[in-house]
């Protein structure tokens, strides 16, 4: 890949994304169908908030996974229903992964109804796609006409907008969170994937990333062309101190950092994981501000870039080395993600987490070769930790995942390196990280089928 096209790449999967992303994904088809029906109708001021709307949301098993137990934004609710329902009423689907962005206590209130009146149905979708959401939005006839709502090309001068036949448009995304492949009204088709999506689908052909190029990027790049990834510092550290500050799930963060002197010490690692944590606890339990996401997950931006800011903050590191020890940990994170896919029964951090200790070793003085070594490390280390769903908990998984990055850099750092005669360690990092790919995505698909089935049976 040429730097171009790396930086593409970072700006591609490395962006602010508002709560957990498999519940906006939902948010956004849903905003995107109710918008096609506010475009083609003729509709009054406000009519999203009083307008009788129902939902019916079909997920891939993935994504319902992800989004049962997750806190929503601005709501004190979890779940995809409230997601949906918020999308609908307020969502704006240009904003993308920050489509909840515009939130108000009166759509809080309205989507809250929406979900206790029954009118969001949410369903397991069979689909071959794991990251898939379609969501169908019907305005009903009473609500249309007091909505006054009527299709443009019906509406004369002078006459009343009114309709009694309902207005329903959908919107499909697929494989990325925020993807619009297919779009529909009144039972057409106005947008597919045959058309304007397919331009953005990138393939494995088009896909030449080895770890040898990202270090030498992240070595070489133009400070001024990769200084923006320094916002991963203004929005993860925010999300970091509001989960130290406030009351967020299971206070895993703020536990640590409470308890550094008598349990966890109060040396880098520690600090390292109090603060990571924080940032998943505000997030999880749905804080409403942004996190930096990496790979369509905002667990995994965090988990990639709080490490290395608690490291830059801890030792005085300015910006123009942090600014590289995030752009190797991201792009690191990128790289395993590509051959692990954007959802799968491997848990997000132990992707994240192996691009972290990357940066920790970069800021260390480590080279190319301990970079190898840490991704080595990693991969013999938690590659088994599995993802059982979105929820507060994962704070205590990324807490997990910073200890075992720190572990696995200082280690690099000494030269020592998990021998290819070990597990799924080969000489190769370009192997090693593909065969932590083909665990993840092909080996743990019974198991990903098992934890759904246990988190639907409970």
């Amino acid at each position: 890949m040429t730097a171009e096209q790396i930086i593409s790449l970072i700006h591609r999967e490395v962006k602010p994304a508002l709560g957990c992303t498999e519940p906006i994904a939902v948010a956004l088809a849903a905003a995107k169908a109710v918008e096609i029906i506010n475009e083609n109708c003729r509709c009054c001021h406000d009519w999203r908030l009083t307008a009788g709307i129902s939902l019916d949301i079909s997920v891939s098993g993935n994504i319902l996974k992800n989004g049962m137990g997750v806190g929503i934004p601005g709501t004190g609710m979890v779940g995809l229903p409230v997601a949906a329902a918020l999308g609908a009423v307020c969502g704006n689907s240009a904003k993308g992964l920050e489509v909840l962005g515009d939130l108000t206590p009166a759509a809080v209130q309205r989507a809250k109804d929406l979900v206790a009146e029954g009118r969001v149905h949410i369903s397991v979708a069979d689909t071959p796609h794991l990251l898939y959401v379609k969501a169908t939005v019907t305005v009903d006839g009473g609500a249309v006409a007091t909505a006054e709502v009527a299709p443009k090309t019906d509406v004369s001068p002078g006459t009343s907008p009114v309709s009694e036949a309902a207005a329903q448009a959908y919107a499909v995304i697929e494989d990325d969170h925020d993807r619009i492949v297919e779009t529909s009204f009144a039972d057409k088709v106005l947008m597919s994937s045959e058309s304007a999506a397919a331009a953005t689908r990138h393939t494995d052909s088009d896909y030449d990333l080895t770890v040898r190029d990202i270090y030498d990027f992240a070595c070489s790049a133009p400070f001024d062309s990769i200084s923006f990834i320094l916002e991963d510092r203004t929005l993860n550290l925010a999300l970091a101190k509001e989960g130290l500050e406030g009351d967020y799930g299971l206070k895993v963060g703020k536990a640590i950092r409470e308890n550094q002197k008598e349990v966890f010490g109060d040396d880098f690692m520690s600090y390292a994981m109090g603060l990571t944590a924080a940032a998943s606890d505000a997030r999880m339990a749905g804080c409403t501000l942004p996190a930096m996401s990496n790979s369509g997950s905002g667990n995994q931006g965090i988990t990639a870039s709080m490490p290395i800011i608690a490291y830059a903050l801890k030792y005085g590191i300015a910006d123009e080395p942090l600014a590289r020890a995030l752009i190797l940990s991201n792009l690191v994170a990128i790289h395993i993600k590509h051959y692990l896919g954007k959802l799968s029964a491997l848990c997000g951090c132990v992707v994240a987490s192996t691009g972290s200790a990357c940066g920790i070793v970069y800021l260390q003085g480590g080279g190319y070769d301990e970079v190898c070594y840490t991704i080595k490390n990693m991969a013999g280390n938690i590659t088994g930790m599995v993802c059982d769903g979105a929820k507060v908990g994962c704070a205590m998984k990324v807490a997990s995942g910073v200890s075992c990055a720190v572990q696995s850099a200082v280690l690099a750092l000494r030269g020592t390196c998990i021998p290819s005669t070990d597990g799924i360690i080969e000489d190769d990092v370009e192997k090693t990280i593909r065969n932590v790919g083909a665990i993840g995505s092909a080996g743990m698909k019974t198991t990903d089928r098992m934890i759904l089935d246990i988190m639907l049976c409970k």
